[in-house]
């Protein structure tokens, strides 16, 4: 996936929209700071999110951090690959360590584009 093709929160996770389907991760900048993920824990499908709903668990060899929806929707799929290989999470955050795809019931407000989101990058720093 091109990162510039996403959405960004200020948490530093990235949403990438595909018609009705929001496929979430976090970005480089959040699995850096994070280091060696280890572990991710991923709703079940059918689960309801809301905007601010953790969703997913992470666990790095330095710290244990959530990730929340920035979508209204339904969990459709996980990222089963995850399970055996957490690390994809930080050797590729925007294509094969994608973390969960939702289906949209109402369409997202709020997210930065990606220069948006590198502006806001340079004010984390």
């Amino acid at each position: 996936m091109n990162p510039t093709d996403m959405l960004y929160t200020k948490e530093h996770e990235w949403v990438k929209i595909e018609g009705t389907v929001a496929t979430m991760g976090i970005t480089e900048y959040a699995q850096s700071a994070l280091g060696d993920i280890v572990f991710v824990e991923q709703p079940e499908e059918g689960t309801d999110l809301a905007v601010g709903d953790e969703c997913i668990q992470l666990e790095s060899a330095k710290a244990a951090a959530s990730v929340y929806s920035s979508v209204v929707g339904v969990v459709c799929a996980g990222n089963e690959a995850l399970e055996d290989a957490p690390e994809l999470v930080n050797t590729d955050p925007y294509g094969e360590g994608w973390m969960v795809k939702i289906e949209i019931e109402v369409a997202p407000e709020g997210l930065m584009d990606a220069a948006a989101y590198e502006a806001y990058l340079a004010t984390c720093e």
